[in-house]
């Protein structure tokens, strides 16, 4: 009997629909096991800068919109909130596709009060705002590492060993991708401060993380091309990291046959 990962709501990211990397038979593992009121698309969910220069876009990519839309029809609310790779859906903010309302970005007030801002985190990048060149010419340079990174795993694989992000490694012991992530959580938290609620919610940097700084908390889902992680906030309010290749692993390691989600997080 499958497990359910039941949670009051769900918040994903940087999906990149579309594109090469994307591991869209993970979220749909995840998908498939998730039980939840409210889930948030915190954006970059379809590549539109990777669809311009061709068309990708396999069966499992379509599963995912799909199984998305049906949770919407399940009664799920669904909030699209665009980033920087899906920036045309901007154009439709407040506008319901088949029960996914799509906005700028959304205020979410969690089962303890404490109040969130959920947006992408593009707009606070400098790079994509002032180097709109330099920016695209870095996601080249991502989307081959992103290569690179699928046929280390496929060996690792075949040597009966677990999935590890190379291009994760490899980015954050660059000490000008550590220095950005530090001047990007920066600026959210900033941002959370200035509209005055108790923390922010984002995407974006590819990198999921939770802490505090400075009073405000900073959340950051991660991806489904690197690190298959999502965050979930419980029924008490409180939030966490889902890191889904992690729960996959544990569960394998028992023997236990079917595949579940994480350990239930109702409380």
């Amino acid at each position: 009997m499958t497990q359910t990962l039941r949670c009051r709501t769900a918040f994903i990211s940087d999906v990149h629909l579309g594109t090469k990397g994307c591991q869209a038979e993970q979220l749909l593992e995840f998908i498939r096991v998730l039980d939840c009121e409210t889930l948030y698309l915190v954006g970059d969910i379809v590549d539109g800068w990777k669809m311009k220069s061709g068309w990708f876009w396999p069966q499992a990519h379509n599963d995912v919109v799909q199984k998305i839309l049906r949770l919407a029809r399940k009664g799920v609310k669904v909030v699209y909130v665009p980033g920087n790779h899906d920036d045309r859906v901007r154009d439709f903010c407040g506008v319901h596709f088949g029960g996914v309302v799509v906005a700028r970005d959304a205020i979410h007030e969690a089962a303890d009060g404490k109040r969130y801002l959920v947006t992408h985190g593009d707009e606070f990048d400098g790079v994509i705002q002032h180097a709109r060149w330099l920016a695209f010419l870095g996601d080249w340079g991502y989307r081959a590492l992103l290569g690179l990174n699928t046929h280390f795993n496929r060996l690792r694989h075949v040597m009966g060993l677990g999935y590890w992000s190379l291009s994760a490694y490899v980015k954050h012991r660059v000490k000008n991708a550590v220095a950005f992530i530090d001047k990007f959580e920066a600026a959210m938290v900033e941002e959370a401060r200035r509209r005055g609620v108790q923390g922010v919610i984002c995407g974006h940097i590819h990198h999921a993380e939770m802490r505090d700084i400075d009073g405000v908390a900073y959340v950051n889902d991660g991806d489904w091309v690197e690190s298959c992680t999502a965050v979930v906030e419980r029924f008490d309010g409180g939030l966490e990291v889902v890191r889904w290749h992690e729960v996959r692993d544990r569960y394998a390691e028992a023997g236990l046959g079917e595949l579940p989600g994480a350990e239930p997080l109702a409380a």
